[in-house]
């Protein structure tokens, strides 16, 4: 029966001077676990004595009031090699698009298929553009979009 239970689990032991994270329970860290936004855990810490396979003992610094001692079950090994800020695996940065541009349709061909959101906002800005460059060649004056279109169907 204690195989079953034990049977997805991995073996964790740590060695003295190991470097591990530390799980803050509300039982034992109640300063910091008041929010649920505050961090749930800390460190990372380096582990000073080895109790036995399930307890360390780790350097805590003076801030928390709490015993030095904990079980591995709150205890997490601390991989200096991994940013946790950021995808490893994610090219460039989290602020670039990737997409392409949008490309300008002609106005004078109507969008084939239904009529998106996307599609509307590409018609009306090569519309817009469209008008701006007859404003220019015929000194005629289009402040509003609907103006631009009233001059273009009277036009056609």
């Amino acid at each position: 029966m204690r195989h079953e239970r034990n049977k997805g689990k991995k073996r964790v032991t740590f060695d003295v001077g190991d470097w591990v994270w530390v799980h803050f329970r509300k039982e034992r860290f109640p300063a910091q676990r008041s929010s649920k936004l505050l961090p749930r855990g800390d460190g990372p810490f380096q582990i000073v004595e080895k109790v036995n396979d399930n307890a360390y003992k780790l350097d805590l610094p003076g801030e928390y009031t709490v015993s030095a001692t904990f079980n591995i079950s709150d205890l997490t090994p601390f991989n200096d090699s991994a940013d946790l800020r950021s995808n490893p695996f994610q090219e460039g940065g989290d602020d670039v698009s990737t997409s392409a541009p949008a490309p300008i349709v002609d106005p004078k061909v109507l969008p084939q298929g239904p009529i998106t959101r996307s599609k509307a906002k590409q018609f009306r800005e090569a519309l817009f553009l469209t008008c701006a460059k007859l404003s220019d060649s015929f000194d005629i004056t289009c402040a509003l979009e609907h103006k631009c279109v009233n001059v273009l169907h009277t036009d056609v």
